[in-house]
């Protein structure tokens, strides 16, 4: 907790050198099935938090960032490699980044799938949340 009350998350890759810190509320919570995620991840699909600018910070070693594509930046650790981020000029006022990093995923709660039609057809999920 911040001294004003505010919640505080903290998150690693891997090795432990790329830190950070998410404070306040989340912008969103929610998974992307998206072919670049996956890609990126080598997973099914990969769950983000969205975070203000001004409410994060990197506390550690600071990521490797790569150009993914136009307007689009994944950061990683030049260590382990772990993903770590990911920016987009599409949205200009928040970075997203993955809630598998945080000490405790469980702190935050999925809200919504997004990029739903590119599900891969042998993933089955059984929650209820609004798919994207």
């Amino acid at each position: 907790m911040t001294e004003d009350g505010q919640e505080v998350v903290q998150g690693h890759c891997l090795c432990g050198a790329c830190t950070f810190e998410l404070t306040g509320p989340h912008n969103w919570v929610g998974h992307c099935h998206c072919e670049s995620c996956r890609r990126a991840t080598a997973s099914p699909f990969t769950t983000w938090i969205g975070q203000e600018n001004g409410r994060w910070s990197f506390t550690g070693t600071e990521p490797v960032a790569y150009a993914s594509s136009a307007g689009n930046t994944r950061g990683f650790c030049g260590t382990c490699g772990s993903p770590m981020y990911y920016r987009s000029e599409r949205y200009p006022n928040e970075v997203h980044f993955y809630a598998a990093l945080l000490e405790d995923p469980e702190a935050v709660e999925p809200a919504a799938h997004f990029h739903a039609g590119e599900m891969l057809r042998w993933v089955h999920l059984a929650d209820s949340l609004p798919r994207k």
